[in-house]
C-alpha cells in the first residue's frame, strides 16, 4: 500500500465522520420516518447510491458515470425529503424545485462533455487505485450531502413557516447564479465546439470579466438556497449553513479553480496574452478588466 492509498484510508472514516456529524446537527427540530430522522436518511441514501454506481465503475475503470451519479444523487435525496415529508409546504417545493433544475442541467452538461472528451484527466492516476477511487465516490456523497444540507433541513423540518422576504432574496440570488453558471457553460462550450479555438484559452463573453464565472454562478446559487432555507432553521441546524462555504472553499481552494489554473499554467504560461488575461482578469467575481477600468 503506497503513501496515497494510506491517505485514502484515513480520508474515508474521517468523511464519514463528518457526515455523521452534519446528519446528527440536520436532524434535531427535524421529522423522522419509521423513528429514523429524514435528514439523516437523505445523507446516509446518499453515500450509498454513489457506493452502489462506484462497484460496476471500478470494475470497468470509467469515470463516466461519476458526474451523472452526482446530480442523480441530489435528486434522489430531494424527492426522498420530499416524499418523506408529505404534503410539503412552499419553502420545500422552492428548494426542491432549485436544486433539481440545477442538477438536472448540469448533470447533462457534465454527461455530454465527459462523453465527446472520452474521460476526464483528475481520475487517470486514481482509478486504478481501490481505495483511491472509492475516496472519490465517497467524497462525491459528502460533497451531496454539505451542498443540499441546508435545503434539506428545512425541507424536512418539523415547523415550517411562510416563505418571507428572506426566501424570496434568496430565490432571486439563486437565479442570478444560476443563469450566469448556464451562460458561462454554454459560452464555453461554444468556444470549444470551434475548431479554429483548439489550443486557444477562452476570454471572450463573461470569461471576459472573470475567468471562471461558472464558479461564481455555483457558489451564488448556493448561496440563495442558503438564504430561502435560513428563515426556518434553529439550534444545530444551523450548522447545515456550511453548504455554500463548502462550495466555496471547494471551488476556489480545492478541486476547483486551483487544478484547472494548474492545467492552463501549463499549457500556455509562456503566452503574453494569457499572462495578460490573467493579471487584468478578476479571478471569481465578474467584474471589467483592469486595464477598461477608469482610475
Amino acid at each position: 500500500m503506497n503513501k496515497a492509498e494510506q491517505q485514502s484510508l484515513i480520508a474515508i472514516p474521517a468523511i464519514l465522520a463528518i457526515g455523521a456529524g452534519i446528519a446528527w446537527a440536520g436532524s434535531q427540530g427535524g421529522l423522522s420516518a419509521a423513528g429514523v430522522p429524514v435528514f439523516a436518511l437523505c445523507g446516509a441514501v446518499g453515500f450509498l447510491l454513489n457506493w452502489v454506481v462506484f462497484v460496476p465503475s471500478y470494475r470497468a475503470q470509467t469515470e463516466h458515470f461519476f458526474d451523472l451519479t452526482g446530480s442523480a444523487t441530489y435528486v434522489s435525496v430531494v424527492v426522498l425529503a420530499l416524499i418523506l415529508r408529505g404534503s410539503p409546504d412552499m419553502r420545500s417545493l422552492i428548494l426542491a424545485g432549485m436544486i433539481l433544475l440545477w442538477a438536472g442541467r448540469l448533470g447533462t452538461f457534465l454527461f455530454r462533455r465527459i462523453s465527446r472528451d472520452g474521460g476526464d484527466g483528475r481520475f487517470d492516476k486514481i482509478k486504478p487505485s481501490f481505495l483511491r477511487f472509492l475516496m472519490a465516490w465517497t467524497l462525491q456523497g459528502l460533497w451531496v450531502f454539505l451542498t443540499a444540507a441546508c435545503a434539506l433541513a428545512a425541507m424536512t423540518t418539523a415547523q415550517p413557516k411562510p416563505l418571507g422576504i428572506v426566501g424570496v432574496v434568496g430565490l432571486l440570488v439563486w437565479l442570478i447564479g444560476f443563469s450566469i453558471e448556464v451562460v458561462a457553460d454554454r459560452q464555453k462550450s461554444s468556444f470549444r465546439a470551434d475548431r479554429n479555438n483548439q489550443d486557444q484559452f477562452i476570454r471572450s463573453g463573461l470569461w471576459a470579466w472573470s475567468q471562471h464565472p461558472n464558479y461564481f454562478g455555483e457558489i451564488a446559487l448556493w448561496t440563495g438556497v442558503a438564504l430561502v432555507a435560513l428563515p426556518v432553521l434553529s439550534g444545530w441546524q444551523y450548522a447545515t449553513l456550511i453548504s455554500p462555504v463548502f462550495v466555496y472553499v471547494l471551488l476556489t481552494r480545492i478541486s476547483g479553480i486551483p487544478l484547472l489554473e494548474a492545467r492552463a499554467d501549463a499549457r500556455w504560461g509562456e503566452d503574453p496574452d494569457y499572462r495578460a488575461y490573467r493579471e487584468n482578469t478578476s479571478t471569481l467575481v465578474p467584474r471589467p478588466p483592469a486595464k477598461t477600468r477608469r482610475p
